[in-house]
Parts: structure tokens; C-alpha cells; sequence
């Protein structure tokens, strides 16, 4: 039986994009999201306008109206970068659950009912978790393939999260365990770190991946390679220096 209720705060699933001058992509990604998620989860789709020069905004509302998905477009004055997109989206998304899902198309939403019949499997047992998409066959260059390899080996090496691709845009994190996260720019590639150092449970789920259709790439490799080498340092240091209690009681007196 499919989640559906008139109630906002019932939604389960919040979709989160964040997007810069993805104008050509986003009516054709949410009509997918759509296909993914209706009839089976009552869902929302949050799209932050990362500072776009083109109708990336319009285009959004205009597909989400005509598909009948509940929609929120926030719009960033000026471009502030996939991390603080994400952490825009999350403060305002009304979800359960808090799917991200890149702008460009290349992550398929077909994948997210995986996700979040994994999700719904691990809230059982688990308080905080991370279930991280993995692009077993990955759709880019060589040389992009080459950089994120040693990226993920590095990352592993020295936070031992537990995913072989963080890379990837698309996860499913609980709305309540983004919110305990830290924020800093570029924490979205370490989130399943970042829920692992809160005693979060880590799993794996392979997913599509596809080439690009439209656009460049606006968060490329390049850009964010030497601060993600002093941010992984940084996150290091977080875990180690995090202390997880055990209560071993409560008592409440009225």
C-alpha cells in the first residue's frame, strides 16, 4: 500500500536537488522522480537554485506543477556550492527521509524505491544511518574515473567509511540525523563518515549511473580537490576526537 496522505508533515521521502544553470535536465529529471515515487511514496521534491543564470527555477516549478508533484524551489542570490545547496534543502524539506539526487540527470531516479525500501528496513534498528549509492559502472571520462578512484582509496584509507563511492549523488539519510550533522563546505562527500562518527549504521546500495545529456559539470573534480584533501584531514580529526555516551538509564519524575 502506497504512504499516500494530505498531511505535509506525513511526507516520507523528500527529494533534494541541488542545481546550477540545469535548465535542459530538470523538467526531464523530475518527470522521472515522479514516475520513481508516485503511488508508492508520499514524497516532496526540493530543489535549491544554486545562483543559476538560466530558468533552472522555472523549468522546475513548471514540470512539478504539470506532474502534480509537491514542489519548493529555494533560490541562492548567488552560487554557495553543492554542500551548502544540500544543507539549504535539508533545513526546509519536510521528509522522513532526505533523498539527494544530483541535477544533471546522471544519477537515475528509478533507483531511489531501493533506497528507501532499505531505509524503512534499517529505521528498525537503527537511529542514525546512511544508505550511500554505489555507480558500479560509472559513466565519465577516464581521467574522471582515475581521479575519483584515488580519491575513494585515499578517503577509505583514512576515514574507513564504509562506501566504496562517495562520490555519488545519490543517498538517503534520515532528516533527523542530517540535522546532527556538522556543517562545513564540501561535507557532502563525507556524510557517510559524518554519520558513522554519531554511532550511524552504513550500507551500500548499487545504482544506474548515465552520461550526461546536456550542460557541463559545475562541482567538477578540479575545483574541489586540494580542500577536499584539508577537509578529510579535518572530518579525521572530528571522529576521532568524538565521544559516544552509553546511558545506561533514565528516570523522569513529575
Amino acid at each position: 500500500m502506497p504512504d499516500e496522505t494530505n498531511d505535509k508533515q506525513a511526507f516520507l521521502v523528500s527529494v533534494l536537488i541541488p542545481a546550477k544553470d540545469e535548465a535542459d535536465n530538470i523538467g526531464h529529471l523530475v518527470g522521472e522522480i515522479h514516475r520513481a515515487l508516485a503511488g508508492r511514496h508520499f514524497h516532496e521534491v526540493v530543489l535549491v537554485d544554486d545562483g543559476s543564470s538560466d530558468d533552472t527555477g522555472a523549468v522546475f516549478l513548471q514540470h512539478c506543477q504539470q506532474s502534480g508533484t509537491p514542489a519548493l524551489l529555494i533560490r541562492h542570490a548567488r552560487s554557495a556550492g553543492q554542500s551548502t545547496a544540500l544543507w539549504t534543502a535539508a533545513r526546509h524539506a519536510a521528509g522522513r527521509f532526505l533523498v539527494t539526487i544530483d541535477g544533471d540527470g546522471q544519477n537515475d531516479p528509478a533507483d531511489i524505491p531501493a533506497l528507501v525500501a532499505q531505509g524503512l528496513t534499517m529505521e528498525k534498528e537503527h537511529r542514525h544511518f546512511c544508505i550511500a549509492g554505489f555507480r558500479k559502472n560509472r559513466r565519465d571520462t577516464r581521467w574522471k574515473k582515475i581521479q575519483s578512484r584515488i580519491a575513494n582509496a585515499v578517503r577509505r584509507r583514512i576515514l574507513d567509511d564504509g562506501v566504496p563511492d562517495t562520490g555519488c549523488g545519490l543517498k538517503l539519510v534520515p532528516r533527523e540525523t542530517w540535522l546532527c550533522l556538522p556543517y562545513f563546505d564540501h561535507m557532502h562527500r563525507f556524510v557517510p563518515a559524518l554519520v558513522k562518527r554519531l554511532g550511524g549504521a552504513i550500507a551500500v546500495v548499487p545504482v544506474h549511473h548515465r552520461h550526461r545529456t546536456a550542460g557541463v559539470s559545475k562541482y567538477t573534480a578540479w575545483n574541489r580537490l586540494w580542500v577536499g584533501i584539508v577537509d578529510m584531514w579535518g572530518v579525521s580529526w572530528l571522529i576521532r576526537r568524538s565521544k559516544l555516551p552509553l546511558i545506561e538509564r533514565m528516570e523522569v519524575r513529575h
